[in-house]
């Protein structure tokens, strides 16, 4: 069983890579951001005041969650197709907030990658969830390289966009997620950097996967 925790800055490419990763080793694949939006669906289901310290936690307690085959497994319910919508979003970044949502992620996470192997992406995976992960990757990449891998998307996708806004918008997140008090953006000390600004997917795929096997035969 081989535990891989990818941390990094937005638009680094941690989900794209991560999932990758996943399905090319025949691992479960966990979207730690789909877990908020899960909580934030069941919250907007159930009228959940989330200024209610005591009503938020006696939600949290009754609530199960897992991942199967990428589907989000809501208290036995594949709520998959319910949680990506702008809604959702909005009520995700709420809950994100709440330490007590926080706390209980964390724990469910922690309980997923006991059982079974698994790659997980976001902010303090190495350094928080799993301190305790066989590979760990900080991924990252220069704020324009980055920015510009995120203006291609957007206009690829026929939405408008402008490159110099969206460089100082990942600045801006980057400085957020680094100063945040609750568990900061910050390279574990085991983890492996790895600078995405020059590689294509493919060569990014190849680095971490045969760490991994090396890892997996040690």
């Amino acid at each position: 069983m081989i535990r891989i925790a990818i941390d990094g800055p937005g638009g680094a490419g941690k989900s794209t890579i991560a999932k990758m990763v996943a399905e090319k080793m025949n691992m479960e694949y966990i979207d730690t951001g789909a877990m908020y939006r899960a909580i934030g669906w069941l919250f907007s289901k159930e009228s959940v005041d989330t200024e209610n310290e005591e009503a938020v936690r006696k939600v949290l307690d009754e609530t199960t969650m897992d991942f199967e085959d990428n589907h989000v497994i809501l208290n036995g319910q594949d709520i998959s197709g319910e949680i990506r919508t702008p809604e959702i979003s909005k009520a995700a970044s709420i809950c994100s907030k709440l330490p007590a949502v926080r706390s209980k992620l964390v724990a469910l996470q922690r309980g997923i990658a006991e059982g079974k192997s698994v790659v997980m992406d976001g902010r303090d995976i190495g350094t928080n969830v799993l301190p305790n992960a066989e590979l760990k990757i900080f991924l990252t990449a220069d704020p324009m390289v980055r920015a510009k891998r995120r203006y291609d998307q957007l206009v690829e996708a026929g939405k408008e966009a402008d490159l110099d806004s969206i460089c100082e918008d990942i600045k801006e997140r980057d400085y957020q997620d680094t100063h945040r008090e609750l568990n900061p953006l910050k390279q574990a000390e085991d983890a492996v950097l790895l600078d995405t600004s020059d590689m294509t997917i493919e060569e990014v795929l190849h680095q971490i996967m045969t760490m991994a096997e090396e890892k997996d035969e040690q």
